[in-house]
Parts: C-alpha cells; structure tokens; sequence
C-alpha cells in the first residue's frame, strides 16, 4: 500500500520535530552532561590505570618520601614515597571494582524480588518481603555497610558482600512501587486478556517500563557505594595494603595533615569528584525522563 508524498512528508515532519525536541530537552540537561562527562573520566581512568599511570602504584621510593607535588610527581608522594597520582589511578579502579560488584547484586537479587513482590502482592508482600525491607532500612545503609564488613572480616570481597547486601532493599523498594503502579495500567489488561501468561507479563511489558527508574536508582547507589568503599577502606575494613584505596589514602594522609595536607585533599577530592559525577548523572537521568519536562 502506498502513501502520498504528502504524508509521508507529515511522518516525516512528525519524527523530525519530536527528535528535535529530544535533542533540545537533553542539550538544555547541563547536569546529565556534566555526570557524563565525570563519569566517563573516572571509568576511563579505572580501566586504563596500568597504562597511564607514571608508576606502579606499590613502587617506592625512600629518598622521595612526603615530597609536595613537582614535575617528576605532579601529586606528589606519600609516606612510602609512592607516587599519589598513581595510587589516585589505581584507587578508581578499586573504587570502582567494588562499587560495582555491590550494585550488581543489590540487582540480581532486589529487582527479582521487587518484580515478583509487587505484580503478586498478598501476605508474602505484606509480611514477608516488605518486613525484611523494613528490617534492613531500619539501620543506616553505611553503618548496616560498616557491621556486616566487620562480621565477615575485612577484604574487598567482603566489602562488596556488605555493601551488596545494603543495596538489596532498596531495590526491592523501588522496582516494587514501579511494577505496582504499571499493573493497575490498560496495557497490562490488555496483555492479559489476550491470553499472555504472568511471566511474559513481568518481562515483556512491565520490566521494559520501569527501567528508567532503575537505571536512575543504579547512578545513585553507584555514589553511595563509593562513599561507602572508602570508608570501609578508611577503616581498614576494604582493601588492604598495599593496594590502592582512596580511604585507605585519606587515612595515611590523617597523620601528616598540617604539615603535608595534599595527602588528604587529593584523594578527598577524587571521591567528591566521583560521587558529584554519579549524583548529577541520576539527577540528570531522572530529570530528562521526568514527563513534565517533556515539552
């Protein structure tokens, strides 16, 4: 069946004006732009950290201990005359490695559960899952983080485990309410009366709506997870020397803090940094999907 060029010129029109708009909706996100940009540094440096950094990040060097940033160490170096940008490389990738590991199994097993929890409901919702959630959000996520690393012991496996587990519920939480509210919508009815079974339902039509949310949800544990890996490191309770960790930077740089402070400020820096990339990038995600901005 053919068209007439002058609808196909509306079509056209039609998907030229709404790409348009998309186009200018996302320019006018300065802090979608400004989480990508960061994010995408501290990524790049984690991943490249063996091939960009000036030094082995355990190299010492005892006739350069404690010397001020310069030109052979543009951050200077630390009480073991290791090189600080080298360990602030190397510190991203472990910042990361851990941040990520805890948010992908606050996912594995939160979104499932949130899935079936909120499409099923009943008395395994009401007093089965949502208590457990309860129980879990009672405490702080970073002193829930702080008790459970201390039982399984200190390891950035075990701080992953730890940080995963504070995650769980508030995946539950989120994917829940979201699946709630698109079951009560017309093309869940509609699925359903044309005969699709309750799995393809969850997977097919629901999942696939509430991703937005989720991924928004996942930028934002990823800022807290940083937050949370360096203070178990800062505790000694997340990885343990000599790898590197930008707490584990922050706590040598304790002791010499009025006399040499760039062994504090650097690393400092690195996880402000780190988490505004992360924080304006949900903000900036969340914002761009929000359906009053949609003009």
């Amino acid at each position: 069946m053919s068209h007439s060029p002058a609808v196909v010129s509306q079509q056209d029109s039609v998907t030229i004006s709404r790409g348009a708009r998309l186009a200018r909706r996302m320019w006018r996100n300065r802090s979608l732009w400004f989480g990508i940009l960061i994010v995408a540094a501290v990524i790049v440096v984690a991943l490249l950290a063996s091939w960009i950094s000036p030094f082995t990040p355990d190299q010492q060097n005892y006739a350069s201990l404690l010397q001020g940033p310069s030109a052979q160490h543009w951050l200077g170096t630390d009480d073991l005359g290791r090189d600080q940008l080298t360990r602030i490389f190397f510190g991203a990738r472990t910042s990361m490695e851990v941040t990520l590991g805890a948010v992908v199994l606050g996912i594995v097993i939160g979104v499932p559960v949130g899935l079936l929890s909120g499409f099923y409901g009943g008395v395994v919702d009401d007093w089965v899952v949502m208590r457990f959630v309860d129980a879990l959000q009672a405490f702080p996520f970073l002193i829930m983080a702080l008790v459970l690393a201390a039982v399984l012991g200190p390891g950035i496996g075990n701080a992953m485990i730890a940080i995963g587990i504070g995650y769980i519920p508030t995946f539950i939480r989120t994917v829940r309410g979201q699946v709630i509210a698109e079951s009560k919508r017309d093309y869940v009815q509609s699925a359903r009366s044309l005969g699709a079974g309750d799995w393809r339902i969850m997977v097919k039509h629901i999942f696939p709506n509430i991703t937005s949310p989720l991924i928004v949800q996942t930028s934002l544990a990823m800022a807290s997870g940083i937050v949370a890996e360096a203070s178990l490191s800062y505790l000694g309770l997340g990885a343990q020397p000599p790898t590197s960790s930008w707490g584990s930077m922050l706590k040598v740089g304790q002791g010499y803090i009025t006399n040499d402070p760039w062994l504090s400020i650097i690393p400092g820096l690195a996880i402000v940094v780190a988490v505004l990339g992360f924080n304006l990038l949900g903000d900036g995600l969340r914002d761009y999907w929000d359906p009053r901005q949609r003009q």
